[in-house]
């Protein structure tokens, strides 16, 4: 009996042995920094071993074989990112930044744009009465309760692009999700920015950053416009080294868009596109993708499903704004979303404040309590396993959502709020850790 007793107990200690050496045989196969640089939705189960890397330019062949689409051999995958083992930091792919294009100044545009936004008056009359009209007057009256470190820029200064690529690329954001309208359009305050494009994603390559598509609502969008434009889009950008490409549930390497404010067009319509059977689909083209509707009512969720979209997002920053944008019902969504095959990305951001455009707003506000605002609402994201995160924003300061960097400012009429006591990095340097702190959960997840 004891000698039976004693060959379990070297049974046992040998078994523990092969499992150890195992799990540390495996973690051996990550990146030397520890982190995962693979594009989002590429570290599937049952497929990490057999991933084998292929350089930039092996992937822009491919990309090269079909506007819209990889293909991938049976013995690699497609590497469709940059490998950051070439400098000192990381940069993470399943994390997303919202990115807008669409400030001006005199010195580069001959006038400011948007930094003098108009304030929005309420729709009741007796509302907006009670609050201040007009417009604001930069540089010293702009239209953020922040003040930008780098003033009341351009985004056509390509100085001003270059910083933003270093400042997204310390944050570890691996991609740009760029506010889009398509060429002559433009927002209600704004000018058209599509030939900025080229310049964002030459600027992006440089930092190993990649480009997605947000596409906003434009007088005249329909699904046949969209389908338009997804055109466009992949025809003009889609060999770029720094197109965005994502893994989706069939395995297809394909391009992801996120469609702002989607449920202004009805799901019947949108069916024709994003349904295998609709009467102008682009399923199955070289035009297909992922596509990602905006979540506002608990109800958008089935039109959306109805609808063929591929995820969910939620982009406000303000929690309790909307249904899809308070933390509390993160968990029920996205057991709906897998339920029914669907990404849910949940969108984070560091605070909101926008009453320097909506000055009736109030009550939406959420003070960023020094960090932890954004750190509860990142917690909030995680707790939920998602594929991806959305961060909101880099550069809406219209909104207050920004994570660029940002200065102490007074003026005489103007006392502007600031990342004090913390430096004007603050929000880049937390967003790194989270970015950190997502991958390293990821990969027990998985195991």
């Amino acid at each position: 009996m004891t000698r039976l007793r004693r060959k379990a107990l070297v049974a046992l200690f040998l078994f523990t042995l092969f499992i150890f050496g195992t799990m540390m045989g495996l973690r051996t196969l990550k990146p030397s920094d520890g982190f995962s640089d693979l594009a989002p939705g590429m570290d599937l189960i049952g497929e990490k071993s057999d991933r084998r890397r292929l350089d930039v330019k092996d992937a822009a062949a491919a990309a090269a074989a079909s506007p819209g689409q990889f293909h991938t051999g049976s013995s690699s995958d497609t590497k469709v990112v940059f490998s950051k083992s070439d400098r000192d930091s990381s940069i993470f792919y399943d994390v997303h930044i919202f990115y807008y294009l669409w400030y001006g100044s005199p010195s580069v545009d001959s006038k400011y744009i948007h930094w003098n936004h108009v304030l929005v008056p309420h729709w009741d009359p007796k509302i907006a009465a009670s609050h201040a009209q007009g417009s604001h007057s930069p540089p010293e009256d702009i239209a953020s309760s922040f003040y930008p470190e780098l003033g009341p820029y351009s985004s056509r200064d390509p100085k001003v692009l270059e910083s933003h690529m270093s400042q997204i690329e310390a944050a570890a954001a691996g991609v740009l999700v760029l506010s889009w309208y398509p060429p002559g359009l433009a927002d209600d305050h704004g000018e058209p920015t599509e030939d900025l494009v080229p310049a964002v994603m030459d600027a992006a390559h440089r930092h190993s950053i990649k480009v997605a598509f947000h596409i906003q609502p434009y007088k005249g969008r329909t699904d046949q416009s969209i389908h338009d434009n997804i055109r466009y889009i992949i025809d003009k950008y889609g060999n770029h080294e720094a197109f965005y490409r994502f893994r989706s549930s069939t395995g297809r390497i394909l391009p992801l868009f996120y469609i702002y404010d989607s449920y202004l067009t009805p799901p019947e319509s949108w069916a024709e596109l994003l349904t295998p059977k609709g009467s102008h689909s682009i399923r199955g083209t070289p035009y297909d993708g992922v596509f990602v509707a905006l979540i506002v009512e608990e109800r958008h969720k089935h039109d959306i499903l109805a609808s063929g979209f591929d995820g969910i997002y939620t982009y406000f920053a303000s929690n309790g704004f909307s249904f899809g944008s308070s933390h509390q019902n993160w968990k029920a969504i996205k057991s709906f979303c897998d339920a029914n095959n669907l990404l849910f990305i949940p969108s984070v951001g560091p605070g909101y404040v926008d009453t320097a455009v909506r000055p009736w707003n109030n009550h939406n506000t959420r003070n960023r309590v020094n960090g932890r605002y954004y750190e509860t609402s990142l917690q909030a994201a995680l707790s939920i396993r998602p594929e991806i995160v959305t961060i909101t924003s880099f550069n809406q300061w219209h909104e207050g959502t920004q994570i660029e960097k940002a200065v102490p400012k007074k003026t005489v009429t103007r006392l502007y709020l600031d990342y004090q006591p913390n430096k004007p990095e603050h929000y880049l340097e937390l967003t790194h850790q989270w970015a950190e702190n997502f991958n390293k959960e990821k990969d027990t997840w998985l195991m």
